[in-house]
């Protein structure tokens, strides 16, 4: 009975960190406005620039790789930059990049906006465009 006890219980606290995981990943987080713009090794978009950090064998950075080429494609002024985590340590340490793929929505003068760990959403990512 103890041993069906605890597998209930390990079965319900995976549950409960699967869920909060789930529910975290790729969600865009607002970044302090107090952040100043600062000069990119890449061109800027005129709007917004979306900034992607992967990695060679991240299949997730991908994917995520799709939805912001349609994202920028469809709105007009926005950039997508993809970064070679792997190559540009000093800028991942800088930013605090701790998984790929990481996503940072830059305004037009190159200030981050918002941020994502993990795939964001179509959807999240042309609200956050539209408030930009």
């Amino acid at each position: 009975m103890t041993g069906l006890i605890a597998a209930a219980a390990t079965l319900a606290a995976a549950t409960v960190f699967g869920l909060v995981w789930q529910r975290r990943t790729g969600r865009l987080k607002a970044q302090n406005a107090a952040d100043k713009p600062r000069a990119w090794e890449f061109e800027l978009g005129e709007r917004a620039t979306l900034l992607q950090f992967s990695s060679a064998f991240c299949a997730p950075c991908r994917a995520t790789r799709r939805v912001l080429e349609d994202v920028a494609g469809m709105v007009e002024g926005v950039r997508h930059v993809e970064v070679d985590a792997e190559a540009h340590l000093d800028l991942v340490r800088e930013l605090g990049v701790l998984k790929t793929p990481t996503v940072f929505v830059l305004d037009g003068a190159g200030s981050i906006v918002q941020r994502a760990s993990g795939q964001p959403r179509k959807a999240d990512v042309i609200a956050v465009l539209g408030r930009v």
